[in-house]
């Protein structure tokens, strides 16, 4: 049953609020919500109405709702409103035919990411972000989405069975997975001021408000149920970092509170604790949801899923045979809330190890040991991998890594922190260095003379001391692939001496609030091989688990495409613009650009000049024009065959390829555009230009002149190719020119049209900014959208034309 497609919204809410929520009340407003259904009060209540569901609605029928709740994440993130509201079981869509539900904790993770633009409109679905959070939306809704069409009986069914109070005999708001990070936020604000702690201080010393409030939420009158966490509420005072003292006796840290514990009492009284017993368990082994982004990227606490635990495992069986765990020892050196050995073998429980940075990460897997977890409480103890001394070891692990037979039969199973002291945000000027970060440790100053810029990587620093200080080992982690690929890992690969056995990779935004395009690997080496290799065909499987196909990873060996490109460098007063030549692998492309002027990265800029210019189209081209995906993210860029230097078709499908890119940012209002490849005849200006430059050197290029008397041709822009070949542009870049001169005379007869705009002016004069100055990426001129249109599926058939050179001519392996 169906309702008119010629309804309003709100006569749609109306009829879905009577007759599929009848019994709850549908009057509540939560913010921007659309559409909220919550728990009806059969009169006044001093607490917190109890939402069951925030949902988008639009009149129609829509053939897909995954815009909905894109803009319903965008409406929720960007206002927060879970920190004034605590969140639903459920996000909901709906039209006049149909409704679907989605878990709330199958988003939880997208309101923690910081590439999401919150400021964005929900409402507009031309914005960057509201792409953005579709992409991300889809994956999520495939695996969770359940939908139902009006008036089936199962959509009565559903809701009956998952619309009820979670409220057990009381007013107070219980407490899920789905809302404990919220409630930790409120948390923050509402009681950690009135407790008596200096919170810096602390933080040096590894005690953070989290375990404060695990405390509060996992007790029952005032009282912490679960006795080995680190801290522990006892009536009217917290204590912390229990131990026995050398006299047997019981020693702890002790906080009181500022206020007489009035905070406290007010917000927990709104709260049932503890949280049903079924929760508790996931509460733990998501304690890395409630740390700061900075100390979850130092201490590495970030959730392994599940799928690729199981799938790590596997991997291991196939290198180790099936029955591996009957006589191999495990030690996760890095180990958290201990999910990466959720899976392993029971019965080996007296062979696995696990060691983390934070105290109170032991005493929450020594609680988790008490409700069934396969480990010894002797087995879990608290050790920093980049400081501590193996003098520190339990003595049976101890045995094991200083005996070279068998640490053969040790596994180090890892997923170890990722943090590096400089970021993006640093190369590009809007961040600074995290000197704290890998640097000032002891496994730091100790390998850092050996494996350079390397040792700036947590990562690498645990995989450097494993090789070398317990070689032989089986070493299975995850990580990226920067210590295969990576331009900055050449002096440590020549001392891993280590042999890869097998690996496979997949997405990293499947990992927790991890962000970027970009593969994750998990590899399987034999430490200390004789012959060590690094060259690996990987596995490559999607978000769900599916296997894509196999990807080829080589450790680069010849020089970079930037060692190449230093060949044609030469600095002089008046260049025609500078493009900037960073780190040569995909994930940096986005920095590299054409522009009049430097830019404030902190990395080389080359001077163009009409003796360089085709050389530094063939780079800009080279880079950019094969997409960048998560599978390709670390692939190097070479230095090419000589085979380049004869192209001469490739040289002028890189000319026009790097003309009308989005990333050529030569602007008339920077400085002297020399970048107009058309004369004012083609395109109508109304004024002369003042600059010919790049008109007449396309021309003289395909004239392919010759001085008078001599047989050797002029040097154009680096290229020496054949006097005798004819000079033409292909198709594709054809298509490219013809398309750009449309876009330019339509520029031109615009009233306010400037006579040296390049196309970068010509973008922004249609698109306009946004107000912190990005430009905007549509514009409301239908005759600009329809040329740039044009010109970008022209540019898009070059690209596929120049794909298959760029590996030709040895580029890219």
């Amino acid at each position: 049953m169906a309702y008119s497609p010629k309804l309003h919204e709100e006569e749609i809410k109306n009829k879905v609020a009577h007759n599929v929520f009848g019994a709850f009340d549908c009057t509540r407003i939560f913010g921007a919500v659309d559409f909220c259904v919550a728990v009806k009060e059969d009169g006044p209540t001093l607490w917190e109405t109890e939402s069951l569901l925030w949902a988008e609605a639009k009149a129609g029928i829509r053939p897909d709702l995954a815009p909905l709740f894109a803009q319903l994440v965008l409406t929720v993130g960007g206002e927060k409103t879970f920190e004034e509201h605590s969140p639903p079981p459920f996000l909901g869509a709906f039209d006049a035919e149909k409704i679907a539900f989605l878990p709330w904790h199958a988003v939880l993770d997208l309101f923690f990411r910081s590439d999401i633009d919150w400021t964005a409109t929900p409402s507009n679905t031309e914005t960057p972000a509201f792409r953005h959070v579709l992409r991300l939306v889809r994956p999520i809704l495939d695996a969770h989405l359940v939908l139902f069409r009006y008036g089936e009986a199962e959509l009565a069914k559903f809701v009956k069975r998952n619309f009820f109070s979670g409220n057990e005999d009381t007013n107070r708001l219980q407490v899920t997975r789905n809302n404990f990070p919220f409630v930790y936020q409120k948390w923050e604000k509402a009681v950690k001021p009135s407790i008596d702690v200096d919170w810096a201080i602390a933080r040096k010393q590894g005690i953070h408000d989290a375990d404060f409030f695990l405390a509060d939420l996992l007790s029952k009158d005032n009282a912490t149920l679960m006795q080995k966490l680190f801290v522990v509420l006892r009536g009217n005072h917290y204590l912390a970092d229990r131990k026995l003292d050398p006299s047997g006796f019981i020693e702890s840290k002790s906080a009181g509170f500022k206020d007489g514990q009035k905070a406290h009492a007010q917000f927990w009284n709104r709260y049932q604790r503890p949280p049903r017993k079924e929760f508790w368990d996931f509460i733990h082994e998501r304690r890395d949801l409630l740390m700061p982004p900075d100390i979850r990227e130092r201490e590495g606490s970030f959730f392994t899923p599940q799928i690729w635990v199981e799938k790590a495992q596997e991997t291991i069986a196939d290198v180790l045979g099936e029955n591996w765990q009957d006589d191999h020892c495990v030690w996760d050196c890095a180990g958290g809330t201990g999910n990466l050995l959720v899976g392993l073998d029971p019965k080996a429980k007296y062979r696995v190890w696990l060691s983390t940075l934070q105290k109170a990460d032991v005493d929450i897997v020594r609680e988790r040991i008490d409700n069934g977890a396969a480990l010894f409480d002797n087995h879990v103890f608290q050790f920093d991998f980049l400081n501590d001394s193996f003098e520190k070891l339990p003595p049976k692990l101890k045995e094991i890594v200083d005996d070279p037979e068998k640490r053969r039969k040790l596994v180090v199973f890892i997923n170890p922190p990722y943090a590096e002291a400089t970021t993006a945000a640093t190369v590009t000027g809007t961040g600074k260095n995290k000197p704290e970060v890998a640097k000032g440790t002891i496994v730091h100053g100790k390998y850092r003379p050996l494996i350079g810029a390397a040792a700036n990587e947590m990562f690498a620093l645990f995989l450097i001391r494993i090789a070398r200080e317990i070689p032989g080992c089986l070493l299975a982690h995850f990580s990226t692939l920067k210590h295969i690929l990576g331009s900055n890992f050449k002096t440590f690969r020549a001392v891993f001496a280590s042999r890869i056995e097998k690996a496979f990779l997949v997405p990293a935004n499947t990992f927790d609030n991890v962000q970027g395009d970009f593969p994750i690997g998990f590899f399987v080496w034999r430490t200390g091989a004789a012959e060590p290799k690094m060259d690996v065909v990987a596995d490559v499987f999607d978000r769900d688990g599916m296997k894509m196909g196999c990807k080829l990873l080589v450790p680069p060996s010849s020089k970079s495409i930037n060692s190449w490109l230093k060949g044609f460098d030469a600095k002089i007063k008046a260049p025609l613009g500078f493009m900037g030549n960073p780190a040569p692998d995909f994930q940096h492309n986005s920095q590299l650009y054409i522009a009049c002027k430097p830019g404030i990265e902190h990395f080389n800029y080359f001077q163009i000049k009409a003796e360089n210019l085709v050389a530094a189209c063939v780079y800009f081209t080279v880079r950019h024009c094969i997409e960048h995906t998560t599978w390709n993210h670390n692939d190097q860029f070479l230095h090419p065959a000589d085979s380049w230097q004869t192209d001469v078709e490739f040289h002028l499908d890189c000319l026009a390829f790097a003309l009308f890119h989005g990333k050529n940012r030569i602007s008339c209002k920077a400085g002297m555009n020399h970048w107009i490849p058309f004369t004012e005849a083609e395109v109508g200006s109304k004024d002369a230009f003042s600059s010919h430059f790049m008109s007449e050197f396309l021309a003289q290029f395909l004239a392919a002149k010759v001085d008078a008397g001599e047989e050797q041709l002029l040097d154009f822009g680096g290229t020496k190719p054949s006097r005798r070949e004819v000079r033409k542009f292909s198709p594709e870049a054809k298509a490219v020119f013809d398309a750009g001169r449309e876009l330019w005379r339509y520029y031109h007869a615009q009233p306010k049209a400037l006579p040296d705009a390049a196309f970068y002016d010509i973008r922004a004069h249609f698109q306009g900014f946004y107000p912190a100055g990005r430009m905007n990426p549509d514009s409301l001129d239908a005759g600009y959208t329809e040329r740039i249109a044009s010109l970008r599926a022209t540019m898009k058939a070059l690209a596929a034309r120049l794909a298959p050179k760029v590996r030709e001519h040895g580029f890219l392996r």
